[in-house]
């Protein structure tokens, strides 16, 4: 299973939560940056519809596939001050 951290961390002159490399927006305060991760970790727990979904690789080969609704990350929020 997929395991997905959001830490938080002070950026742009506020607060922000990241993940694998990627900012959230800013927050004036760690507070609201860490509300913010706890809301959007616990969002993408959420399960959802299974899917066929296209895509296109690289290469240039397409391919057809179920995407399970049900198949969601595991999520923690990292707070170190």
């Amino acid at each position: 299973m997929t395991h997905v951290t959001y830490r938080i961390v002070e950026h742009d002159g506020g607060w922000a939560y990241t993940v694998d490399g990627a900012f959230s927006e800013s927050f004036p305060s760690h507070a609201e940056a860490l509300a913010a991760a706890k809301r959007a970790a616990a969002e993408q727990r959420v399960p959802g519809r299974t899917e066929a979904i296209e895509y296109e690789t690289a290469d240039g080969k397409w391919h057809s596939e179920t995407a399970s609704g049900e198949d969601r990350p595991e999520t923690e929020v990292e707070d170190r001050p």
